[in-house]
């Protein structure tokens, strides 16, 4: 495995990121903890999940998981860097979000995280994370219940998700204020098909030094050979399927496929060894159903993209440029 620092830290991540999604609605307790041995095992010390990971009835149930596996000993919460998040109401989806049970207010992070810890069975947050922006909640609040948390020992390092470039320069332009460490990740929907993340906000993350996590860097399987899977009868799944629909998209997967056809390679781990060449992309993370799943996200980490594929995939998957110059001369 190979390892980078998350932005301007001292920390060291893998460069594959083990997302937990899919622990709890996907897969069992037993098969999550065969897949979090392997990872660790393979050397993947990157964990994330969020407080809200299970959905509707089973809210909570992935952190749940995580922290029985972490029960077992054997060194695992020691090894591992682990990342969740803050944001969405842990209510059950039937019922009113009663004031104060959801975003990012200083209330409910004092709530929220507390709650985590003791679903997690850890004492620490290595990564805590804004799931999403909080047009109501000042910076000031937000960082003045961070630090109080940093100093109880309970967060070591704070991230973001799913902001915009202004967002984490207003949240580090406070930070700084305060004498605080600020946002050290981001966490945004990035892969070959959408690219838009590189207009503004890597732009932003880099200049701040923030480590970029990429999510769904497939594509929500559109990247790891969803024709080929589709010919074939084999796994694309509906969400897929659908969004194949899209004639000027499908006609690009085509021309990625065949591409990586040519020269032999597997689109799925292509799609996530492209993710490791970009500027301040610390590692993509990866959402394994099954073990082969995970020893092909651990083969992209090995995988040197020659000239001629790179080019190949920017001809395919041309991105938008950074701004102003990507809508302006």
């Amino acid at each position: 495995m190979k390892y980078t620092h998350l932005g301007r830290t001292g920390l060291k991540v893998s460069r594959i990121v083990l997302g937990t999604m899919n622990f709890g609605p996907e897969t069992d307790e037993a098969e999550s903890h065969t897949l979090m041995d392997a990872a660790l095992d393979a050397g993947i010390n990157f964990f994330d999940t969020a407080n809200v990971y299970g959905w509707g009835a089973n809210k909570g149930r992935t952190e749940e998981i995580i922290g029985s596996w972490f029960a077992k000993g054997g060194d695992r919460r020691d090894k591992v860097v682990l990342a969740t998040k803050v944001y969405g109401s842990m209510q059950l989806d039937d019922k009113p979000v009663w004031p104060n049970h959801d975003k990012i207010s200083a209330l409910n992070i004092r709530r929220a995280v507390d709650a985590s810890l003791k679903r997690l069975n850890t004492d620490h947050i290595d990564l805590y994370q804004f799931h999403h922006v909080d047009r109501a909640t000042p910076w000031e609040e937000i960082w003045q219940a961070m630090d109080v948390l940093v100093q109880q020992g309970k967060v070591l390092y704070v991230g973001s998700s799913n902001h915009a470039g202004w967002n984490l320069a207003q949240a580090n332009e406070t930070a700084a204020r305060r004498g605080s460490l600020g946002l050290v990740s981001e966490q945004c929907l990035y892969n070959l098909v959408e690219r838009r993340a590189e207009m503004e906000v890597i732009p932003a993350a880099e200049a701040y030094g923030m480590g970029v996590i990429p999510w769904s860097p497939l594509g929500s399987g559109l990247l790891g050979g969803a024709i080929r899977k589709e010919r074939e009868g084999s796994g694309a799944g509906g969400r897929t399927l659908r969004a194949l629909e899209n004639t000027a998209l499908r006609e690009q997967i085509q021309a990625y496929e065949d591409l990586l056809d040519k020269h032999g390679l597997e689109p799925g781990e292509v799609g996530l060894a492209w993710l490791l060449t970009r500027p301040g992309v610390t590692g993509p993370i990866v959402g394994p159903r099954t073990r082969e799943q995970l020893d092909s996200a651990l083969r992209a980490v090995e995988l040197e993209l020659g000239e001629e594929v790179l080019s190949g995939l920017e001809e395919i998957f041309p991105g938008p440029g950074p701004s102003p110059e990507a809508f302006a001369w």
